[in-house]
């Protein structure tokens, strides 16, 4: 009887696999992309979320977390607001980088398999991923920005829940509840111009990130031995560098980005310029080249493991859902050929 019930269960867990197996295998390339990308960049947000908490409180010049530093910061989170102080806004950001890394991982692989079959004589190299990457970034900031700007807001307010609760709060200063709350007050007051402020910033910003966090990350890789290429280690290193050049390079236009999206929020945040540019002379001017690195140091902290863990978790889910990889000789022709595989199966009966 026990054997009988141990070949049962055994039964079961092989058609709880075959099941999914037939789900995998029944998803386009894309689609698989699409959900590898989505899982790391949700876990990967998480991870480093009280580091991005501290991180955009110093870029808006919050002025009660000016002068505190680092360790002071998360002691004084956790005094006012606690453990889930350290997490506002994660909800917001999860909700953005689940669809924005799904996005831009995806948009990225099809970008670039679209350069090499749109061209007779294929580019490859790094340059091809600094083109990929960089039309990949803008495509995944455009269809996610609100969701980074609510993220922001949320970040920025600095509530105790009794205040939350009792509404203890100046009258200019105002306050979102959560995600919805938040999308519905910046709605009904600025109206869909307002759920865009700072995009611009965020195109400047993400076109030469992305393009030279991918350059970077191959380039590095064609002086890796051959031996060592599918190391995990070692992509993990590689992405980490290359996130950090990347992040270095462009960061002044992250500052501006977050100054203009919370410049409305309350009578304390200091004015920036009309446009991305002319914000970016004001800032210089009136609160010197400091203030467009402030909050990089804490960046580097968070971009590392983040890096680390988004490469690893998209690695791992890729070889799970059986993704070609683009290292590979055939994958172009393979993602053809099941493409129309996969049309033609929707349109049989």
């Amino acid at each position: 009887m026990a054997g009988e019930g141990r070949g049962g269960g055994g039964d079961a867990g092989e058609g709880r696999r075959g099941v999914f197996r037939a789900i995998e295998e029944s998803m386009p390339v894309f689609a698989k992309e699409l959900v590898a990308g989505g899982v790391a960049g949700g876990i990967a947000k998480t991870a480093v979320a009280p580091l991005e908490r501290v991180k955009i409180l110093f870029q808006t010049r919050r002025a009660d977390f000016q002068s505190v530093g680092l360790l002071g910061s998360f002691q004084k989170i956790m005094q006012r607001e606690g453990i889930q102080g350290f997490y506002r806004g994660n909800g917001a950001s999860v909700a953005r980088i689940v669809p924005y890394a799904a996005l831009h991982y995806m948009a990225y692989e099809q970008y670039r398999r679209l350069i090499i079959l749109s061209f007779p004589t294929p580019i490859r190299g790094p340059v091809l991923d600094l083109l990929s990457g960089s039309v990949a970034g803008g495509t995944a900031v455009i269809l996610t920005y609100p969701l980074d700007l609510v993220r922001t807001k949320l970040a920025y307010q600095v509530v105790s829940p009794t205040q939350l609760n009792m509404r203890m709060l100046s009258p200019t200063e105002q306050v979102y509840k959560g995600i919805v709350d938040c999308i519905l007050k910046i709605y009904r007051s600025c109206g869909i111009r307002g759920l865009y402020r700072g995009v611009g910033p965020s195109l400047y910003g993400i076109f030469p990130y992305s393009g030279l966090k991918f350059y970077f990350y191959e380039e590095m890789k064609t002086h890796v031995p051959e031996e060592h290429k599918e190391d995990i280690a070692v992509k993990l290193a590689c992405g980490s560098i290359a996130g950090l050049l990347g992040q270095t390079l462009t960061y002044p236009l992250d500052v501006v980005r977050r100054q203009m999206q919370v410049q409305a929020f309350s009578e304390s945040t200091q004015r920036v310029g009309k446009g991305t540019f002319g914000s970016l002379v004001l800032i210089f001017r009136r609160q010197g080249w400091r203030q467009l690195f402030s909050g990089l140091s804490i960046n580097y902290l968070k971009v590392v493991p983040s890096v680390a863990i988004g490469f690893t978790v998209y690695d791992q889910m890729k070889s799970l859902l059986r993704v070609p990889s683009r290292d590979d000789g055939p994958p172009v022709e393979a993602v053809k050929e099941e493409m129309t595989r996969h049309a033609t199966s929707l349109r049989s009966p």
